[in-house]
């Protein structure tokens, strides 16, 4: 397997996209071969200081570079050699099998949407997080971000979705879904919530719970917890200030260093063909390996096929 990195993405790259090659190699008797994307000067410079093993890695040249706050579509087409488009276009053309970037969040998103196909019969792809819950495990929220608006059909396909993720790569077994409301009686909610209920109660492909509230988001009462992304991104920003504060505060509790983005790596963008995973513009070292060890496991677990194959089954 090949997994393109965009080395020059992120406000600490390339040193932290370098640093964490080397956490990843360490940690990994097979690791998969990597496609450093980015100015291979400056790459080479810091291989060579941190003794990054060459054996399992191809520098790609790529001399431009798409800064966080550039206009995502305008970028892609203006720095067609930048990390992130040349990452795609090796994506798209076979020559990756997943890419991951800290860079520009626009652009991944719509170099995802454009460069690469959406699994057939999906709407419209979305992006989740995972969730840390008080009884030491974790849960799936999606959409938090990329559909602020939202049809039932589309939360429809996102549990179906994030079950499939939360099967393969939370090890869940049989994912509890739930639909983020304001009650947990039928009927309650907006007209998105009261339109999508009817059609998870009838969806034999997941194992749906009902209603749940906000109260219910760090408990164990859903594993999959679908919303619309303007919903979803309030939950996921609230969800970072808990670690944030706890830091200011010195509390040192490990629940709360759960909530560490960086445990988790990226987001991965599911419902497109093939693994593409986005990390926070911050991202250190840790954040780089466990994007690293995200994409090799969902091509490992062949992650996208199985969504294509239950969103086509009957």
């Amino acid at each position: 397997m090949t997994i393109g990195i965009d080395m020059m993405g992120g406000d600490f790259a390339p040193l932290e996209a370098v640093k964490g090659l080397s956490l990843y190699f360490a940690a990994h008797s097979y690791p998969a071969r990597l496609l450093l994307i980015g100015d291979s000067d400056a790459l080479e410079i810091l291989l060579k200081e941190h003794k990054i093993p060459r054996e399992q890695i191809q520098i790609v040249h790529a001399p431009q570079v798409i800064d966080m706050h550039e206009h995502p579509t305008r970028a892609l087409k203006e720095k067609p050699d930048s990390s992130i488009a040349v990452g795609f276009r090796m994506l798209a053309g076979g020559e990756a099998d997943a890419f991951i970037s800290a860079g520009n969040t626009g652009a991944m998103l719509v170099g995802a949407l454009f460069s690469i196909k959406a699994l057939e019969g999906v709407i419209r792809p979305t992006i989740s997080t995972i969730i840390p819950r008080m009884n030491g495990s974790t849960g799936l929220l999606l959409d938090v971000g990329l559909n602020a608006d939202c049809k039932p059909e589309q939360l429809n396909q996102f549990a179906i979705m994030g079950s499939v993720y939360a099967q393969l790569i939370l090890g869940i077994e049989k994912p509890k879904v739930g639909l983020m409301n304001v009650g947990e009686e039928e009927g309650k909610g907006n007209l998105l919530a009261q339109a999508t209920y009817p059609l998870l109660k009838e969806n034999k492909h997941i194992h749906f719970v009902g209603n749940i509230e906000g109260r219910d988001v760090l408990t164990d009462k859903a594993d999959v917890m679908v919303c619309e992304g303007f919903t979803g991104n309030i939950i996921l920003k609230l969800a970072e200030s808990l670690y944030e504060i706890a830091k200011v505060q010195e509390i040192h509790n490990p629940y709360f260093d759960r909530f560490n983005f960086e445990i988790y790596g990226g987001t991965p963008v599911l419902g497109v063909s093939k693994p593409v995973i986005i990390g926070h513009g911050i991202s250190g070292a840790t954040a780089f390996m466990n994007m690293i060890h995200l994409a090799q496991q969902m091509i490992e677990k062949d992650v996208m096929n199985k969504m294509r194959e239950e969103l086509k089954a009957d």
